[in-house]
């Protein structure tokens, strides 16, 4: 029984790929979902794009943690740098802080989203090389204190840079930012298709799922290339690999380069979906749990990386219909947000007791553990995340 449920997963991923008949089937249900959720009400469909940008994010910090084995509290900042650009190249808020702007761009700052988006992630990329330089020797929890303090850094300054000069407009957020716009058509309102009106949330979902489809595809070749099994060494054991000649300085800067532009792009989308960023978007409690989607769905293996990122961002709304009641159980003593936290602690709490590698690890993961508790000192497993 241990062997057949060793190779379950494989089997299945296996199965999956060999059948065309099977992803055919898992591309409509992915297709005809948020045409599915409308019937429930466009929240719904919300929540699946909030969901898919979380997926985005995950498989960013699992660059980061999963490959590289570098633990990253700080993640979320990048998240916030590629938001607060698109902001700021999508708005009249720099028009308020600097008249030579208006005298360039009368009607505010409106920048073409295929400027707006790279540039977006590119900065947020070169923030990743910023934070991974001077970390390079760090490890374990020096390097998650390190992180977690840039991340928080970002949020303060993010926070106080209404002053003198008003860039960011402070704790108040930066709105009317434009939507996407692809072929002639702002995503922020229905599509005409003569037949039906698709409404602006479905939109995203495609985009947000064609951008995770795409991101996938680039994880998985950086994963079977040859940086992809240099970060793998680094992170088993970085003496190791040193002493093999893998260059761990420039592989560890790579990381943290890749894993920040995925969330410059996930924040550039997060932007143009919500048209309003503030720094409150971007807490120490969102970082965590993003690292909590990585781990809990599976560290360094793709498919349990998204399906962690789905469940823990669908969770909480899921919690919502469960926190109401049990709050009337307790005749409101209860309040029904702190229920909610509650709740989904002891979901990740009785996930991780059952399933230490995660609800999806990888296959050499799950044998492994299968035989036994790890000698850390032998593996190198104290500077994994």
């Amino acid at each position: 029984m241990a062997n057949t449920h060793q190779h379950t997963h494989p089997l299945l991923i296996e199965r999956f790929k060999s059948s065309t008949g099977l992803q055919i089937a898992f591309a409509f249900c992915v297709l005809v979902l948020p045409l599915l959720l409308q019937y429930f009400g466009n929240a719904w469909v919300r929540i699946a794009d909030f969901a898919l940008l979380y997926v985005l994010l995950a498989l960013g910090l699992n660059i980061v943690v999963g490959y590289a084995g570098l633990l990253d509290l700080g993640y979320i900042a990048f998240f916030a740098v590629g938001a607060y650009t698109y902001a700021l190249l999508s708005s009249p808020q720099l028009t308020y802080a600097f008249p030579w702007i208006v005298e360039m761009f009368p009607n505010g700052v409106h920048t073409p989203f295929y400027i707006a988006v790279p540039l977006s992630a590119f900065l947020a990329g070169l923030f990743g090389l910023l934070l991974g330089a001077p970390t390079l020797k760090l490890r374990g929890d020096y390097l998650a204190i390190v992180t977690l303090g840039f991340g928080e850094i970002i949020r303060v300054f993010l926070n106080n840079m209404d002053r003198p000069v008003n860039i960011t407009n402070g704790p108040k957020g930066i709105g009317d930012i434009d939507s996407l716009t692809l072929f002639g058509a702002p995503l922020s309102r229905r599509l005409d298709l003569g037949f039906a009106e698709v409404p602006s949330v479905t939109l995203y979902y495609y985009l947000f799922i064609l951008l995770v489809f795409l991101s996938i595809v680039i994880c998985n070749r950086l994963e079977h290339s040859r940086i992809g099994r240099a970060w793998m060494a680094i992170r088993e054991d970085e003496v190791a690999a040193k002493s093999m000649g893998v260059h761990t300085r420039n592989l560890k800067l790579t990381a943290f380069g890749i894993g920040a532009t995925f969330g410059g792009l996930s924040g550039a989308m997060f932007a143009s979906f919500q048209s309003f960023v503030s720094p409150e978007s971007f807490s120490l409690m969102e970082s965590v749990m993003v690292v909590a989607m990585v781990v809990v769905g599976g560290i360094g293996y793709l498919p349990g990386v998204v399906l962690g990122a789905l469940l823990l961002s669908a969770l909480p709304e899921v919690l919502r219909f469960v926190a109401g009641p049990l709050q009337e159980l307790s005749g409101g003593r209860l309040d029904a947000a702190i229920l909610r936290q509650l709740l989904i602690a002891v979901a990740m709490i009785s996930v991780m007791l059952l399933r230490p590698s995660g609800l999806w690890p990888s296959p050499n993961e799950e044998h492994s553990d299968s035989k036994g508790p790890k000698d850390l000192n032998k593996t190198g497993g104290e500077h994994r995340a």
